[in-house]
């Protein structure tokens, strides 16, 4: 079973195109997790064929792992992870889930920057986050990542193992990094991408949002890397 998770805040002029856009071929059930939105997400979403979780307290790592629980409680082989904004493009869901249906990988992730971007959808702090972080990671644990995108696939039973905290932007980042530690079997192909469909961005839309999520993406990255070297330690292992 595929069960595609999708965190959702304000996002009512788009949400019912996004969940109407999935392939239902490959995707079994959609979940929408209302993070506290002040419009009718929620109905939008509803009326769409979605089913939808309430997580009122609001960050992206709640939302997310709203999300992903329900996903496990309902049976899911496989979680699929997008945005709510439609700036992710669903034909491209086969390609990030036949290679964990075909037992090849573990974890499939697309990656914008590799992909064909309709301009103006990624900005340029977004493009070199992805840079900064995919040296990092290289260098942290010899993986090759080239972007943080929420457009990602994960064989459900590595989703539950994740000792996941983040509870914000540093969501993604983590189970990148998570992942890596676990050594799962991780592919990362190239995704197109556009601008949102509506909306406004809750990150790279304002000064403040874009402050907000470098720091807590730069917080994630020492703490999980750091706690994992603290592990690693032959001292602590004695």
């Amino acid at each position: 079973m595929v069960c595609l998770v999708i965190p959702a805040l304000n996002e009512a002029e788009v949400i019912g195109e996004v969940v109407r856009s999935v392939p239902r071929t490959v995707v079994d059930q959609i979940i929408v997790v209302d993070n506290g939105s002040t419009d009718g997400t929620a109905q939008a979403a509803k009326n769409a064929g979605a089913t939808v979780v309430s997580q009122p307290i609001r960050g992206y790592g709640r939302a997310c792992r709203a999300g992903m629980n329900a996903a496990v409680k309902s049976g899911a082989d496989i979680v699929v992870f997008i945005d709510g904004d439609g700036s992710d493009c669903p034909e491209f869901m086969s390609e990030l889930v036949r290679p964990i249906q075909e037992n090849r990988f573990d974890f499939v992730i697309g990656s914008r920057t590799r992909g064909t971007r309709e301009l103006g959808s990624l900005n340029a702090q977004q493009v070199f986050a992805a840079h900064l972080a995919g040296r990092l990671l290289r260098l942290r644990y010899g993986v090759n990542f080239t972007d943080m995108s929420p457009f990602r696939a994960i064989r459900s039973e590595l989703l539950a193992s994740l000792p996941m905290r983040e509870e914000t932007y540093g969501w993604n980042l983590e189970m990148q990094m998570l992942v890596a530690q676990k050594r799962a079997r991780i592919l990362e192909i190239p995704v197109n991408h556009r601008r949102r469909r509506g909306g406004v961005s809750k990150v790279s839309g304002t000064f403040k949002g874009t402050i907000l999520a470098t720091f807590r993406i730069a917080a994630t990255f020492f703490r999980v890397a750091f706690a994992s070297r603290i592990a690693d330690s032959p001292s602590l292992r004695e």
